[in-house]
C-alpha cells in the first residue's frame, strides 16, 4: 500500500530534485520491412514507425500530466540499419536515404530522437556495415534526430580494430561536416563495446534482433533525490551511505516501473526494461559529480573518486533490482562532461582529465562520454581513445563507450556550447604523444580468456 508520506516525498522529489523519467523509448522491429529495393524499403519503414509510434508521444504526454512525473524524453529505437539496409543498399548514398526517412518519421511522430542507425561489427564487418559506417558523416549532418552508434568489441569475440581505426576517421568527418555547428554530429554518434540490445539512452540505442516486434522500455534518472538524501546522513558511517542509495534508488526506479507499465497498457506493447542509470543534465542540483561531492570527494577527479563512483554504481544497481524484475540496458551511474555541471566544474579547474575520466569508466555505466577536444586531434588519437575504452569493456565483461567530440577551430581552454540536455563544455586536452603504428595494424585483439565460459 502506498501512503500520504510517500506520496508527499514522490512530490518533492519531482518539484525539488529534478526527479524525472527520461525518456520513454519505443523499440521497433524493423526486420519485416527488409527490401531489395530502396524505395519500397524506405517506404515500409516509414509506414511501420507511423504506425507502430503513432500514440507514443501523446499518450507520455498523457501519463505524464495526470500523474504529475515529468517525462523528458519520448524515444524511438530500431534494429540497427546495417542489418535492415543490407540487401537494398549499394552505395552509402543509399544509406542517407534511409537516414532521411527515419528522421521524416521521428518528426511524423514527435519524438525527440530516434537511434539505430548502427552496425554491429564487434568480429568482422560486411560490405554493408562499412557502408553504413561510411554514410554516418552525411547522414548526421543532414538529419536532426538520428543518433548513430557502432559497437567495435566484445568480451567474447574481442576488438574489430579495423573498424576502431575506420571509426576515428568517421569521428574527424562528423566534426568537419557539422563544424559549423561546433561539430554537433559527434554528439550524436557513439562506439561502443559490449553494447546491448535493450539500451533506452541515446545515441547508443537500438532494437537488438533478440527483442520481440516492439518494447517499451524507460530509463529514469534521479542525480539530485540521490544527493539530497545524502545530505542528510553527512558523515555517517559507509553502511549508512550505502543503504540511503539503495532506498533512494529503490524509490526513483519504481516511479519508473510505474510509468513503463502504464504506457504498456494504453500503447498495447509490452514492458521490456527499466534503465535505472542515474543520467545527470546541467541543471543545478542534478549532478552526479555533486554525487561524489556529497560522499566527500572535493572535486570529481581527485583522489577517491574511483572508489565513490564504484560505491554509488553498486549501491544504485541494488536498490534498482529490488524495485523491478525487469532492469536492463546500462543501469548505473553516468559521468558526461558536458550534461553535468559538477563534471564541467571540475575539467575547468584541472581536477578531472580524460586520462581519470578512463578510469572512472572501470567502474560507471559506459565511458568517455560527451567530451571535447581539441579539433586538430588525428584520427589515429581518437581510435586509440577508443580502443583503450573497448579493452576497458572487453576485459571487464561491462558495456564501455566514447562519445568525444573534436571541435573544429576550437582549441584547450576554449568552450563549447551544445544546448538543451547536451549543455556546454570545456575543450578538454588530449595526450599528444601518438598510436600511428598501433591503430594501422589490421585484423583484431582477441578476446581475453575469461570469455571462453562453454
Amino acid at each position: 500500500m502506498i501512503n500520504i508520506s510517500e506520496v508527499i516525498e514522490t512530490n518533492r522529489m519531482i518539484e525539488k530534485e529534478n526527479l524525472d523519467v527520461r525518456t520513454i523509448t519505443l523499440g521497433i522491429s524493423l526486420l519485416d520491412c527488409m527490401s531489395d529495393d530502396i524505395t519500397a524499403l524506405c517506404r515500409k519503414i516509414r509506414e511501420k514507425i507511423v504506425r507502430t509510434a503513432g500514440n507514443l508521444a501523446r499518450t507520455a504526454d498523457n501519463i505524464a500530466m495526470e500523474y504529475g512525473i515529468p517525462i523528458v524524453n519520448k524515444r524511438i529505437s530500431i534494429t540497427p540499419a546495417a542489418i535492415i539496409g543490407s540487401a537494398a543498399c549499394r552505395t552509402p548514398d543509399d544509406y542517407v536515404k534511409i537516414a532521411l526517412t527515419l528522421d521524416k518519421a521521428a518528426g511524423d511522430v514527435g519524438v525527440n530522437f530516434l537511434g539505430g542507425y548502427s552496425a554491429i561489427v564487434s568480429k568482422g564487418m560486411t560490405g554493408s556495415d562499412r557502408m553504413l559506417m561510411i554514410s554516418i558523416p552525411e547522414a548526421l549532418a543532414r538529419t536532426g534526430r538520428i543518433c548513430s552508434s557502432v559497437n567495435v568489441g566484445s568480451t567474447r569475440t574481442g576488438i574489430n580494430m579495423d573498424a576502431v581505426r575506420l571509426m576515428g576517421d568517421i569521428i574527424r568527418q562528423t566534426a568537419e561536416a557539422t563544424r559549423d555547428n561546433d561539430s554537433l554530429g559527434c554528439a550524436k554518434l557513439v562506439v561502443l563495446c559490449n553494447a546491448p540490445d535493450d539500451n533506452p539512452f541515446m545515441a547508443g540505442a537500438f532494437h537488438g534482433v533478440t527483442e520481440a516486434d516492439a518494447v517499451i522500455n524507460v530509463g529514469v534518472s534521479g542525480p539530485g533525490v540521490v544527493k539530497s538524501a545524502l545530505e542528510s546522513v553527512r558523515g555517517a558511517s559507509f553502511e549508512v551511505l550505502c543503504e540511503t542509495i539503495k532506498k533512494t534508488a529503490f524509490k526513483i526506479t519504481r516511479v519508473g516501473q510505474l510509468v513503463a507499465q502504464e504506457a504498456s497498457r494504453r500503447l498495447g506493447i509490452p514492458f521490456g526494461i527499466i534503465d535505472l542509470s542515474l543520467a545527470p543534465t546541467p541543471a543545478i542540483g542534478d549532478s552526479v559529480a555533486d554525487i561524489l561531492h556529497e560522499i566527500g570527494i572535493e572535486k570529481a577527479g581527485a583522489p577517491g573518486t574511483t572508489a565513490a563512483l564504484a560505491l554509488l554504481n553498486d549501491q544504485v544497481k541494488k536498490g534498482g533490482v529490488m524495485a523491478s524484475s525487469y532492469v536492463g540496458g546500462l543501469s548505473g551511474a553516468f559521468i558526461p562532461v558536458s550534461e553535468d555541471q559538477g563534471m564541467i566544474d571540475a575539467a575547468e579547474c584541472g581536477a578531472l582529465t580524460i586520462e581519470k575520466l578512463e578510469a572512472m569508466t572501470c567502474v560507471c555505466s559506459v565511458g568517455l562520454d560527451m567530451i571535447a577536444i581539441p579539433g586538430d586531434t588525428p584520427a589515429s588519437t581518437i581510435s586509440g581513445i577508443i580502443a583503450d575504452e573497448a579493452a576497458i569493456g572487453m576485459v571487464n565483461q561491462k558495456t564501455t563507450a566514447v562519445r568525444i567530440i573534436p571541435v573544429i577551430g576550437k582549441t584547450v581552454g576554449d568552450k563549447v556550447e551544445f544546448g538543451g540536455l547536451l549543455g556546454h563544455a570545456p575543450v578538454m586536452p588530449v595526450n599528444r604523444f601518438g598510436c600511428e603504428e598501433f591503430i594501422s595494424r589490421e585484423g583484431r585483439i582477441p578476446a581475453p580468456i575469461h570469455s571462453f565460459k562453454n
